[in-house]
């Protein structure tokens, strides 16, 4: 919907979702959250970094920051659900694992110039259709992952808005979009940077 509504305003936008069941990364990245069998946790962040599948091709495809900048540079407008911050975030609450560390495999990726968290209370969020399959669905590790992303919102040199997600549909859409118009209004002359370097 927003990327769709940007692009009537701007040149082109693209929707990129970084987890979910459509790709072999994000397959492979979707397997570790939930219950059952998987593999090795410490693999999970660099899942969601690398190129797709296990064995590479005679010719790799592009790394994703590779190709979200050749992206940028054409003027292209990228909406990333959950890009790095969501796996640095959720990997981070787990036990034995440093929010540093969990960053390093996201360092260098084009530097987003708004990060939107939707905030919405735990029993709003479990009153939602499907909440609780996944096994970090719970309330004391989403609590966790809720502290990993304030440290994550403590950093100056990115641009954070929190928005609140229990409005309706249209309300946060209208939110969103003006928010985002702003933003790319103000760093449409910025040059791209690096996250996390």
């Amino acid at each position: 919907m927003v990327p769709r509504c940007l692009e009537r305003r701007w040149r082109e936008g693209e929707a990129v979702r970084k987890s979910g069941q459509n790709g072999g990364r994000t397959r492979r990245v979707d397997c570790a959250g939930r219950d059952g069998p998987c593999r090795e946790e410490h693999a999970v962040p660099a899942a969601g970094s690398g190129p797709a599948g296990r064995r590479a091709p005679r010719r790799s495809p592009p790394l994703p920051g590779t190709l979200m900048k050749e992206k940028l540079h054409q003027g292209i407008t990228l909406v990333v659900d959950r890009y790095a911050f969501s796996g640095v975030a959720f990997t981070s609450a787990k036990e034995n694992f440093c929010l540093e560390w969990c960053k390093q495999t996201d360092a260098g990726l084009p530097k987003p110039d708004l990060i939107l968290f939707l905030q919405l209370s735990p029993e709003e969020a479990a009153a939602r259709g499907n909440f609780g399959g996944e096994r970090y669905e719970n309330g004391a590790f989403q609590e966790k992952v809720l502290q990993s992303f304030r440290h994550l919102m403590k950093e100056k040199t990115l641009n954070w808005k929190t928005m609140d997600a229990s409005k309706s549909i249209e309300d946060l859409h209208r939110e969103i979009k003006t928010v985002a118009e702003k933003t790319m209004q103000e760093v449409k002359d910025e040059p791209l940077g690096e996250l996390w370097k």
